[in-house]
């Protein structure tokens, strides 16, 4: 590529599925003897180039590829550990696990050498992928777990921090969800507000983010979003993230909780938040105005 046209990258990268991306790697590959993404990386620089460069992995590569970031940089970035792994299901995991590995590395080992105590903890459970996947929801357990929770945390001093992990990091959604209710009338509070209260740092954190995921997937990541754009600076890391990781799972439902929660745009807080070709990237995977 002796001149790069960022215009007509974004123009067939940002219209292809993830599976095309793949098929359009090979071709390249086969016509010019060349790996795209080489070529890619050694004539694009910046946010720009990050957002290419993820759009041309398989999701699991990349929540792979984003986890060893987070993990082997200067610094943990428990953010990103955080949104990928109290976001995804037991099937992404696995991928993920088994993506991870063909590095050499075991993602437990490194994410266990990269943090500490109960927020440990959580992320060891998260990576065992074994929420119980059923639908059904168990009445009598549901009360019970709500008081577990509620008496390991509001009701005593000091919080028992072992018990929400049980209760949140195995049960199945739709029983979380009654166990949610069954803590409000229990306690007259939101099992986030709870949370808050009870909790700090990434442990807060990791919590808060697995309550959200499970009631609303979407709008956890729209307030992800709102988060990374909205005062001094854009914390580019995670807009690109879940733009990149979201453009084929659920973007128009992240648009649409973007708007009923801030009244506003996704797309117009991306133009307000980016500049040039990245501007342009990131509006494409949007959808939406140009």
């Amino acid at each position: 590529m002796q001149c790069t046209n960022e215009a007509t990258i974004i123009e067939i990268l940002a219209h292809r599925t993830i599976a095309q991306r793949q098929k359009i790697k090979e071709a390249y590959k086969q016509s010019v003897g060349k790996e795209l993404v080489d070529n890619l990386k050694s004539e694009l620089t910046g946010n720009f180039e990050k957002v290419v460069v993820g759009l041309m992995m398989p999701a699991p590569v990349y929540d792979a590829y984003e986890l060893r970031n987070a993990i082997k940089g200067a610094g943990t970035d428990e953010a990103c550990l955080i949104d990928i792994l109290a976001s995804r299901s037991n099937a992404e995991m696995k991928e993920i696990i088994a993506t991870y590995k063909k590095g050499t590395d075991s993602l437990e080992d490194d994410v266990c050498g990269d943090t500490s105590g109960m927020f440990q903890r959580v992320l060891v459970s998260l990576l065992t992928a074994g929420r119980d996947q059923s639908t059904k929801v168990d009445e009598a357990q549901a009360v019970q777990d709500a008081k577990d929770i509620y008496e390991a945390g509001e009701a005593r001093w000091g919080t028992d921090e072992v018990k929400f992990l049980t209760v949140l990091c195995v049960r199945n959604r739709n029983h979380l969800l009654r166990v949610f209710q069954e803590y409000q009338k229990i306690s007259g509070r939101d099992i986030e507000d709870s949370i808050k209260r009870e909790m700090s740092g990434c442990l807060e954190d990791v919590f808060l983010a697995i309550v959200k995921c499970l009631k609303n997937k979407p709008a956890f990541f729209a307030e992800r979003l709102y988060k990374s754009m909205k005062g001094l600076g854009t914390t580019d890391s995670v807009l690109i993230r879940i733009m990149v990781a979201r453009a084929e799972i659920d973007m128009l439902d992240i648009k649409a909780e973007f708007l009923k929660m801030y009244g506003k745009t996704l797309e117009s807080f991306i133009k307000g938040d980016t500049s040039g070709d990245y501007r342009k990237i990131l509006l494409e995977l949007c959808g939406g105005e140009k």
